[in-house]
């Protein structure tokens, strides 16, 4: 379970402190979670605190109990905590499996433990295991992928 407790953040903006997040308390149960609202709301404000891309002006956030806001972004990766960017980057010449050999820190990630992941995502690990994340990937394909790295940096 992940909690917000009072999270709060603010930039400076001329010269004066302009509240962008204000007293957030919100619990989440679920593994992934989707936020709407309007823009300027802050939306990837609050997911970037959550991630541990920015830290709150003050409050706390708790997961299973533990604080980890003083956490940086890779122990919340390790945590299982990760931000989903609106667009993921692509990479020529990069194949689908070196990328998730690298999320999981593992040079030797063999076949079946890629297709593994990209199947928990539902692709076609034999397709899709030894393409490039490059252009020739759809949006959603990319996203996929983008979700089997997250599930093999947690392994």
């Amino acid at each position: 379970m992940l909690e917000l407790q009072h999270i709060c953040y603010d930039v400076e903006q001329d010269g004066e402190d302009k509240g962008i997040l204000r007293d957030i308390d919100l619990t989440i149960d679920e593994r992934f979670v989707a936020i709407t609202g309007p823009n300027g709301g802050g939306k990837s404000t609050l997911a970037k605190i959550i991630a541990g891309i920015y830290t709150p002006t003050s409050g706390r956030i708790l997961l299973d109990g533990e604080d980890i806001t003083g956490l940086d972004i890779t122990q919340r990766a390790r945590l299982g905590v990760s931000y989903g960017f609106q667009q993921p980057p692509r990479f020529k010449g990069l194949r689908v499996r070196d990328l998730l050999a690298l999320a999981a820190g593992s040079e030797k990630l063999t076949r079946e433990e890629g297709c593994q992941y990209l199947t928990r995502v539902g692709l076609c690990a034999a397709d899709d295991i030894d393409r490039e994340v490059d252009a020739s990937l759809s949006g959603g394909e990319v996203k996929r992928i983008e979700i089997a790295t997250i599930l093999a940096r947690k392994s």
